[in-house]
């Protein structure tokens, strides 16, 4: 006996019997939007961490009170109490996570905080804590004036 190929649309057919189109894009919207999560929470983790030490956090500190103009690192310096090569460390590791923006002017190095960067932050806490999960209510962040 010899054997016929198939037609395609049978071949289709039993596919289409076994997939299910909609769960299959559906699972795959997923599993992209999943990879997508999973780099932004690496990156807020970066950011994080790198705003985690006492110094990092009062430069933050400093820089946000002075924009939107910024502080030069001498100013830095005089205002926090650490040695220029630790500055230097600190400063170097919020630039690198996108935190602090760094301009020359002459020989001086200008630091700013990058409010972009920290909108970002903002928004990925708040999506979590007040519309996603409920945590906090949102007029609570809204209401808040000063940090305890």
């Amino acid at each position: 006996m010899v054997r016929r190929p198939r037609p395609s649309f049978f071949c289709a057919r039993r596919l289409s019997e076994r997939l299910d189109p909609y769960l299959y894009f559906c699972k795959y919207r997923n599993t992209m939007a999943n990879k997508k999560n999973a780099v932004q929470v690496t990156k807020f983790a970066d950011m994080f961490s790198a705003m985690g030490t006492e110094a990092r956090l009062r430069i933050m500190q400093l820089l946000l009170s002075a924009h939107p103009q910024g502080m030069v690192v001498g100013e830095l310096q005089e205002e926090l109490d650490i040695p220029n090569s630790t500055l230097s460390h600190h400063l170097d590791k919020l630039r690198n996570e996108g935190l602090v923006l760094v301009r020359r002017e002459s020989t001086f190095l200008r630091y700013t905080a990058n409010h972009e960067a920290l909108q970002g932050v903002l928004r990925f806490l708040y999506a979590e804590c007040c519309t996603r999960n409920k945590v906090v209510q949102p007029r609570d962040v809204v209401s808040i004036s000063t940090c305890a």
